[in-house]
């Protein structure tokens, strides 16, 4: 690591603040941080939601009614490309509109929908775990540089 100033001074001084900089191989985060991100990750795999959002993967994937479900969008998606490429707008319509049809009766099953109610949920999680991580080191930067802001220029 290595401290950068300006090449120059102000009024014969030098500059009130250093600003660190980093070599690629000092950017590596340090082991004590990864190891508790991997100890939050852990903790979170033991929330309600990434309990059932396991269970109900697992009974999507054995069931056979759903997976036929899968499959079938699956094959239609394909043929949608397929029919793009000839520029058969009609044939993709209609396979679009059957798509729908399929999407909209999977859906209906109770374990689909809330398999997909659970992965929102988790995303929400994530997202506010990264929202206090964010918040937590914005605050305690913010305390520790005080408010003014860097200058803009070194004139």
């Amino acid at each position: 690591m290595k401290v950068s100033q300006c090449d120059h001074q102000h009024d014969n001084q030098p500059h009130a603040f250093k600003v660190e900089e980093f070599t690629n191989t000092e950017m590596i985060v340090r082991e004590d941080i990864l190891d508790k991100a991997k100890e939050l990750a852990t903790l979170l795999t033991t929330s309600n939601e990434v309990q059932f959002y396991q269970k109900a993967e697992k009974q999507i994937a054995t069931n056979p009614d759903i997976q036929v479900l899968i499959g079938s969008i699956k094959k239609k998606q394909k043929e949608i490309v397929a029919f793009q490429t000839f520029k058969n707008e009609k044939m993709v319509q209609k396979i679009e509109n059957e798509i729908e049809v399929l999407q909209d009766e999977l859906d209906g099953i109770p374990i689909v929908s809330e398999f997909k109610q659970t992965q929102d949920d988790i995303n929400y999680l994530l997202q506010l775990v990264m929202s206090v991580i964010r918040d937590t080191i914005s605050d305690k930067i913010n305390v520790e540089a005080g408010t003014s802001e860097a200058p803009t220029s070194c004139d």
